[in-house]
């Protein structure tokens, strides 16, 4: 998947070029106008950049928010057009006649927008008739969207079946420095893994078993863990049913030795909010009424001083409730050791990791941070990625 023709590879001189970005951007709550932040859109711009500097006519696509809600990109039109001093013109449609008419009307290094793929249904569906009309517009596919690469839409990976396909600055940067951290790291290597359950990151913990030098869990998981292991979880996420899974797994890193981080106490509430009273608790001694909502002070000195230890490190999900300050200790001080590092190859593989990076304001000093939560975790696990197996082999 690593070896991927990208736009260098080809010449794209005057010919109309299709570039799927992900402009899933999040909007102001009342306006529904006013990007709230715009790194998707910023991460977007050297590709963009390069086709325009080097004569192409750049037609871009892309889906915003939830299909029912059936938002509009053009917000995100008069932001790009800003960010590049120049006026990006806004098709009302994907593939109706205003998308046709103003891509035909585009001359060398102009660029335009159509309006959100997923104002159809075909498009997650991916209908090979909707996604041969997308392909018409162009003659040249670049997929830019590491964030929906693991989506097999039309605009993702359908129109590869009509066009020429390759892939973008942003996709080549995040599988070149997410697969070369998994194929060729600088040891020792650890993985931190938080997250509220163990079944969503089963195929993860299994293909990082045979990378990591150490593996850190960290978030719900952890209780079901604790449980198999005959402790008391009290009222923390827990699933029952998968407590011989959480075993066959600290078996199966025993045997490969890989060294384990598990927290050793845990911040307690009745329930996450602003007010709760917290309480610290051994991890496996949580009392009946309880519920584990961040690692413990104990836990946070283990866990930083191991990172410490590690030259490459990376990290999918939070350790602890990071959306409430009193429960985002733990997440915030791995954050902080993680940026502390500076010797160590620091990937945050996109999702909630990526958010509270970027809400401690240190995402400058990790190494990457990915623009694809879904998408890190399925690169992570080692499934092939239809928006980039889709893409011509160098």
């Amino acid at each position: 998947m690593l070896n991927k023709k990208t736009i260098e590879d080809i010449d794209v001189t005057g010919k109309r070029v299709l570039v799927r970005c992900d402009f899933n951007v999040p909007l102001d709550v009342e306006t529904k106008t006013e990007i709230t932040d715009d790194r998707r859109i910023t991460e977007a711009l050297p590709t963009i950049k390069y086709l325009m500097e080097h004569g192409a006519r750049v037609i871009l696509c892309s889906h915003i928010g939830k299909t029912k809600n059936k938002q509009t990109l053009a917000p995100v039109a008069k932001r790009l057009s800003e960010l590049l001093g120049r006026e990006v013109p806004f098709a009302a449609d994907v593939i109706g006649p205003d998308a046709h008419a103003k891509a035909d009307a585009l001359q060398d290094g102009e660029v335009m927008l159509i309006e959100n793929v997923r104002l159809h249904p075909e498009e997650e569906a991916n209908d090979p008739e909707f996604a041969k009309e997308l392909a018409s517009l162009a003659e040249i596919f670049v997929n830019d969207a590491f964030g929906t690469a693991h989506r097999a839409h039309a605009s993702t990976a359908g129109v590869a079946d009509y066009l020429p396909a390759v892939c973008g600055y942003l996709i080549q940067k995040e599988i070149g420095i997410m697969g070369g951290a998994l194929n060729d790291p600088k040891r020792p290597f650890l993985a931190i893994l938080g997250g509220a359950k163990v079944s969503t990151k089963i195929g993860v913990i299994e293909n990082l078993l045979d990378k990591v030098d150490g593996l850190m869990l960290g978030g719900g998981m952890t209780y079901t863990f604790a449980k198999a292991q005959g402790g008391n979880v009290g009222n923390s996420i827990c699933e029952l049913d998968k407590l011989d899974l959480a075993n066959e797994i600290l078996a199966k890193a025993k045997e490969k030795g890989v060294k384990l981080y598990f927290p050793v106490d845990t911040v307690c509430a009745a329930a996450p909010s602003e007010d709760a009273e917290i309480s610290v608790h051994p991890s496996n001694d949580i009392p009946d009424g309880l519920e584990g909502l961040d690692i413990g002070p104990e836990s946070i000195k283990l866990f930083t001083n191991a990172i410490k230890e590690y030259k490459t490190i990376i990290w999918n999900g939070p350790v602890g409730f990071f959306e409430i300050d009193k429960f985002a200790k733990g997440t915030n001080a791995i954050a902080e050791t993680m940026a502390e590092n500076a010797e160590a190859i620091t990937i945050i593989g996109g999702g909630d990791s990526a958010a509270a990076v970027e809400k401690a304001g240190l995402s400058s000093k990790m190494t990457h941070v990915s623009t694809g939560g879904g998408a890190s975790l399925e690169f992570i696990e080692g499934k092939v990625l239809p928006g980039i197996a889709c893409l011509q082999d160098k």
